[in-house]
């Protein structure tokens, strides 16, 4: 060969530039993929084809069109060098000496504090984020986020960083991709449909940044469901659009803004799934749950959240990790055990009873048709048999109730509580959820004064919202007062 060119990014000025030197990596890394002999150290492209050259910028497409072969070289003087060099090779010209800085912005950062390490990230659906590392630039910067089946692409793996080098933020987070070490990036100057992305974590291109608010999320230790706003826009919210990560405004309740650490087969290595000897047809869940939809090109199409009475049979509330229907993944035992505490304190009006709704049926609570911590559970509508899920505690004052002439409706199967949340999208606002929500929630509290009948009116919406049966499971509708909406304690 007569003519030598050594590829490095530091040596390219402006955007125009960085765009030929970025199709030019693309191709070079394209060809490592397929035969791994290159070192990312340093690249040489060899043409024996003429190419124009101005300042520092070359004419990369003719040169592809030329025949060129990959060689691999020490990186000698490219590393300890910031200029363009002239060398000779023999009798051989070297035009143009560059370093490849993809490991210099994708510095690890190995004095990091990580919650979770080459875990999964799981959207409502049960789909993984992953990332495609031939789909930024050069640098492996500005790469999007997708979304696909889980296991059936490379790039699925996170770390979760509450601190260290470019995190110095109280109950914040840098999301990384274990792959290319690049983090999680929200940028609003971008484009729409294209502002979140993989970049250099602390902001700069070149990896010498040290912490950026584009990159940090709050974080409170869980592994969700949460939502993913980042700090230089708290209002926005990371979003599932279709087989990306794009971003909207927050919107509670909305599942295409939840996300999910973690597989509980992993974080629990020694569980096993175990099958359960009672059979029961769970609710399935999409991010559309009254609705049969399509979530994408290779998703399923799941059907209504709720599920016909007469499929269902009593089953016992799982102590193993089991699949559940919510948000995708197994339920984590650890979890529940944390979100659903029995209140040993509370004052029990009635203990272990059927709840008939006005048109018959029964309530009723499939533990593994929430999320992985039982929560979200959607309070099933059955013909009454007076199986164990069926059956539910009414708590007049307690740790999750300090309101006179009030109750609480729990699940004696799993101690979550019936819970009302206006934020949640139509059909699914009536749910079981952690008692309380921490302290007190008066989205759980309904009027209650003795007697076997009870309107659930949650007192946060001040009986203009009241719980009322639905087609398979409780829905919610304006209150009424001719009776229709009275619910019977069955002793």
């Amino acid at each position: 060969p007569s003519q030598y060119i050594f590829l490095a990014p530091n040596e390219v000025a402006t955007e125009p530039h960085d765009a030929v030197l970025s199709e030019a990596f693309l191709a070079i890394y394209a060809l490592h993929r397929v035969k791994p002999f290159l070192s990312f150290s340093s690249l040489v492209l060899v043409s024996r084809s003429r190419f124009r050259r101005s300042g520092f910028c070359f004419n990369f497409f003719g040169l592809l069109r030329a025949s060129f072969i990959i060689l691999v070289v020490d990186p000698f003087s490219a590393r300890s060098s910031r200029q363009a060099r002239a060398l000779t090779l023999g009798e051989d010209e070297v035009l143009m000496v560059f370093f490849v800085a993809f490991e210099e912005a994708q510095q690890p950062d190995t004095s990091a504090t990580k919650a979770f390490a080459s875990t999964l990230i799981k959207t409502a659906d049960g789909r993984c984020l992953f990332v495609d590392e031939l789909s930024g630039d050069f640098r492996a910067n500005l790469t999007p986020i997708q979304i696909a089946q889980c296991g059936s692409t490379k790039g699925q793996e996170w770390d979760v960083i509450t601190s260290g080098k470019h995190n110095n933020a109280a109950d914040s987070m840098l999301v990384v991709s274990t792959l290319t070490n690049a983090c999680l990036n929200f940028d609003p100057r971008r484009p729409t449909g294209n502002q979140v992305i993989l970049f250099s974590c602390g902001g700069r291109a070149d990896g010498g940044g040290e912490v950026t608010d584009s990159q940090l999320f709050p974080f409170n230790g869980g592994a969700g469901p949460l939502s993913l706003s980042p700090e230089n826009s708290p209002d926005s919210c990371l979003t599932v659009s279709d087989n990306v990560v794009d971003v909207a405004l927050c919107e509670a309740g909305d599942l295409h803004q939840l996300f999910t650490f973690g597989d509980a087969l992993s974080l629990e290595p020694n569980s096993t799934s175990t099958e359960l000897r009672e059979t029961f047809t769970s609710p399935s869940t999409s991010l559309n749950p009254t609705s049969t939809t399509t979530l994408s090109q290779g998703a399923t199409t799941t059907t209504s959240a709720a599920t016909s009475s007469s499929a269902l049979v009593g089953t016992a509330s799982p102590t193993e990790a089991v699949p559940v229907s919510r948000a995708g993944g197994v339920l984590q035992p650890t979890a529940v055990a944390e979100s659903h505490q029995r209140d040993d304190t509370a004052t029990l009006a009635f203990e272990s009873i059927s709840i008939q709704s006005p048109d018959g049926r029964c309530l009723f609570i499939d533990p593994t048709a929430g999320d992985f911590r039982e929560n979200l559970i959607p309070v099933s509508l059955v013909r009454c048999a007076g199986t164990p899920n069926e059956k539910f505690d009414i708590i007049t004052a307690g740790k999750h109730n300090n309101a006179e002439n009030s109750a609480l409706i729990v699940s004696s199967l799993m101690n979550g509580c019936v819970s009302f949340d206006g934020r949640r999208q139509a059909g699914d606002t009536v749910t079981i959820f952690s008692c309380g929500g921490g302290d007190t929630n008066n989205g759980q509290l309904v009027p209650f004064t003795g007697g076997t009948q009870l309107t659930l009116a949650p007192e946060s919406e001040r009986n203009v919202t009241c719980i009322v049966p639905g087609n398979d499971r409780l829905d919610s509708a304006p209150c009424s007062d001719d009776g229709s909406q009275l619910f019977k304690i069955l002793t």
